[in-house]
């Protein structure tokens, strides 16, 4: 996460409350479902200005994350790399691939 200078700089929040926030995020990025439903706008905006997820806690137990919408779409890209990379893989294992020529014949290209 950014220092807190950096942050009120970049978004005009009194540095005091900046702090407060700092320190209830504490430097693993987390903040208690309470505390970021009072202040939602801050928290999308600190994971928006850093690229770095937040956890949302509750009774100190992780329940969701707060994530940067591009940081969001390349998990899942990769997620779904991963998955094709995977099939792949177990279909290679299973050796049941059809010759090119046969596929043709079957299709009526030849």
């Amino acid at each position: 996460m950014q220092p807190v200078g950096d942050r009120q700089a970049s978004v005009g929040i009194p540095e005091e409350r900046l702090y407060d926030l700092y320190k209830a995020w504490g430097s693993m990025g987390e903040i208690a479902v309470s505390q970021a439903r009072e202040n939602l706008a801050e928290v999308i905006e600190t994971t928006q200005r850093s690229g770095e997820p937040i956890v949302l806690t509750r009774h100190g137990r992780p329940v969701a994350v707060v994530l940067e919408h591009g940081a969001f779409e390349r998990l899942v890209a990769a997620a779904d790399e991963a998955s094709d990379r995977a099939a792949l893989a177990l279909a290679r294992e299973d050796d049941d691939s059809v010759p090119w020529e046969q596929v043709k014949v079957d299709l009526g290209l030849v």
